[in-house]
């Protein structure tokens, strides 16, 4: 299996990814907002559960806490891009800096309740955009400006593999 440049992930749309193991090609865009809401259920019992989610297994390798605060803010991006992607003829997504955001929000350093209500809110806000897409709306079209184009179908299941994929980075358990 090659595995593409992984600053573009967009591979994850044709292909298993060999780390966290899902498969977004048997996946029905319209199953995403299940398998998203599930997803939230599991990272609030991380960040509430025992242990101390902000602790890094390695100096290079975020805690469990910045990867959840990290999915909190994809949700709340890609709720916003979806309404766009519903909204207007295949609009131009704003940039995000993830990395910047990270730096610029203190991820290590927030409270581990608070993002996990937080967290839980905002991936049900996209799961709530995603059930009310139906029939054509799944091929209307949005883009990056790095070039990668999206139709709502392909979005859903690129997004869902990013929360997927972290929650295997936290407790390396591959999707089933």
């Amino acid at each position: 299996m090659i595995v593409p440049d992984t600053k573009d992930w967009t591979w994850v749309l044709d292909q298993a990814c060999p780390d966290c193991g899902l498969d977004t090609t048997t996946i029905e865009a319209a199953d995403v907002a299940a398998l998203l809401r599930a997803n939230a259920t599991e990272w609030h019992a991380i960040l509430t559960g025992p242990g101390d989610p902000s602790v890094r297994p390695d100096p290079a390798v975020w805690s469990a806490l910045e990867y959840a605060c990290h999915v909190r803010d994809a949700c709340r991006i890609f709720t916003t891009r979806l309404d766009l992607m519903l909204t207007k003829d295949d609009p131009l997504f704003p940039n995000w800096d993830q990395d910047s955001t990270a730096l610029a929000e203190r991820y290590g350093e927030q409270d581990p309740t608070r993002v996990a209500v937080e967290l839980a809110a905002a991936a049900e806000t996209l799961v709530l955009g995603f059930e009310q897409v139906s029939g054509q709306q799944w091929q209307r079209t949005g883009r990056r400006s790095d070039g990668a184009h999206f139709t709502v179908a392909t979005f859903a299941r690129y997004f869902l593999h990013d929360p997927i994929h972290h929650l295997y980075d936290v407790t390396g358990q591959r999707a089933a």
